[in-house]
């Protein structure tokens, strides 16, 4: 996602915080959570992912706490460049159109919700996730997310 679009709605989510009552109803389970970088912790748990040739990341599914620092640990174990790529559906889909414009191959630039990870290499990715809920991880690579390449991480 690029850094104007992540700033952007990081001012609407605030701007609602800001307009909350603080009476009111929960929000609705099918709210998405976000998720941030967070301050550096050394208790953050930590989850080893595998990016595969085979169109996978490893595990499928994943669950992390909500309102604590995660680390994600990279490796792709492929050949070929990976993404680790954060988001709810709506910012798969827009990951996936800039990708598509992009030519789909070119190293993405870390962000603070995506990493590219070259073949045989092994980075980390840590963020918060504000609010239980679920949250989807993709690789954008033309035709790698199509294929499934992509995991369902459940935030409790």
């Amino acid at each position: 996602m690029r850094p104007v679009r992540l700033a952007a709605l990081a001012a609407i989510a605030v701007l609602a915080a800001a307009c909350s009552t603080g009476g009111g109803s929960p929000a609705p389970a099918s709210a998405a959570p976000t998720a941030r970088p967070p301050a550096a912790s050394a208790a953050a748990p930590r989850i080893e992912v595998t990016l595969t040739d085979a169109l996978r990341i490893e595990p499928a599914t994943m669950t992390v706490p909500a309102g604590m620092p995660v680390t994600f640990v990279v490796t792709n174990a492929g050949t070929v460049l990976h993404e680790f790529v954060l988001g709810d559906e709506a910012e798969q889909m827009e990951h996936e159109e800039e990708m598509m414009e992009g030519g789909g191959m070119s190293m993405p630039k870390d962000e603070p919700m995506a990493i590219g990870v070259e073949p045989g290499r092994t980075k980390e990715l840590t963020v918060t996730f504000d609010a239980a809920g679920s949250m989807l991880a993709g690789c954008h690579v033309i035709g790698h997310y199509a294929a499934g390449m992509q995991a369902d991480i459940t935030i409790e």
